[in-house]
């Protein structure tokens, strides 16, 4: 099986790569700024005994990313598994937004992932098989305030989401989402430990999550045990969205 896991060289996608490897999986890491990271996990992955490549991509980049598809299908293979779960992410009330800011987070999060989904598109659905994981948030299905961009982008995942289940479902792809709560990455840094506290109390179970609670539902999603599961929005989110 290979995998393409974009933003594969910190939190999520790291652990995304970590625990593919694990399930004897090839991977492809798609990386832009955090091509350190991207190099580490595939050494680990390698460790592991698996195959893995690593490339640097701006995913606002719809050329970049064509050359770079059309290279690893013919070189490496066309993926069986995307994990579409690069990111950025900047808060603040809507009119303290300027169109910068804007255009950055809708560019990677949402526009980036169609770029990326339309380039392997013809090529799985050559293949008749394979599942697409795009990464959410719980704020894409209920808002958040001073974070309305943000959470407008994650809601066009889920939308986007939900319309590829229905266009490549009769090719044997199955494409869903995963929407995380609060994960304890890169993203969270900025937030002093009371409000992570605070965030944790409330959740039912009294904790935020790891990277590695969105991995191992990845590699379900990804495997045969979920082959009929298709177009869903599935919340790991410990319970602070019931």
């Amino acid at each position: 099986m290979l995998v393409l896991i974009t933003g594969g060289g910190t939190g999520i996608g790291r652990a995304c790569a970590i625990e593919f490897a694990k399930e004897g999986a090839d991977l492809v890491l798609l990386c832009n700024k955090s091509v350190v990271g991207a190099n580490d996990a595939a050494e680990k992955a390698r460790s592991l005994g698996v195959n893995a490549e690593v490339f640097s991509l701006d995913l606002r980049d719809e050329a970049a990313i064509n050359r770079t598809a059309a290279a690893i299908i013919a070189n490496i293979g066309t993926p069986d598994v995307i994990v579409n779960n690069a990111g950025v992410w900047k808060g603040g009330v809507l009119q303290d937004m300027d169109a910068d800011v804007i255009n950055a987070i809708f560019d990677v999060n949402i526009k980036g992932m169609m770029y990326l989904t339309k380039a392997f598109a013809d090529a799985m659905i050559e293949k008749r098989k394979g599942s697409i994981i795009n990464i959410s948030s719980m704020w894409g299905q209920s808002g958040a305030s001073c974070e309305s961009v943000y959470s407008a982008s994650k809601g066009a995942v889920d939308a986007f989401t939900k319309s590829m289940a229905k266009e490549l479902g009769p090719s044997g792809i199955r494409v869903n989402a995963i929407s995380p709560g609060v994960i304890l990455t890169d993203m969270c840094a900025g937030y002093p430990q009371e409000v992570l506290d605070d965030l944790a109390s409330q959740s039912a179970l009294l904790r935020n999550g790891l990277p590695e609670d969105i991995a191992n539902v990845a590699t379900f999603l990804a495997s045969d045990k979920a082959a009929f599961i298709t177009g869903q929005i599935i919340g790991v989110n410990g319970g602070i969205q019931i």
